[in-house]
């Protein structure tokens, strides 16, 4: 049995584009070319999209796999299953398929204090789109 469907946003709830909008006011997103500037002088690239998106879409070569259920504690400084290479000063640079869940994605590692995290704006589809190395 399902539950009866809301007629009205409960009070103080947000909607899906307002907490978009919230998150990309965090964000200096970064177009695809910059993006691979970035990686190239030093930045981590995280991809978290499933591995089904993966494997029908393709990937980008060098990009750190970390599919997005996991993603704060695999980055989290604090956290005792912390990925080696994190701290608070990485810059990191999130991925999915088209650029909506790693700003979200991206806003929620600056509340981690990894202040320096945005995302690829247009995600993996504009990548490809630039003409990019994908594999």
């Amino acid at each position: 049995m399902s539950a009866p469907p809301l007629r009205s946003a409960p009070p103080g709830s947000r909607g899906i584009d307002d907490l978009l909008a919230t998150a990309r006011a965090r964000l200096v997103r970064l177009g695809p070319h910059e993006t691979y500037e970035a990686v190239h002088r030093g930045a981590v690239l995280v991809d978290i999209r499933p591995a089904a998106q993966r494997a029908e879409h393709g990937e980008i070569p060098g990009a750190i796999v970390i599919e997005r259920n996991v993603l704060e504690w695999r980055l989290d400084p604090r956290s005792d299953a912390r990925l080696p290479f994190t701290h608070y000063g990485l810059e990191v640079i999130v991925t999915c398929q088209e650029g909506y869940t790693s700003s979200l994605a991206a806003a929620a590692l600056h509340g981690l204090g990894l202040l320096r995290a945005t995302d690829l704006q247009g995600g993996f589809k504009a990548w490809q789109a630039a003409g990019l190395p994908t594999a």
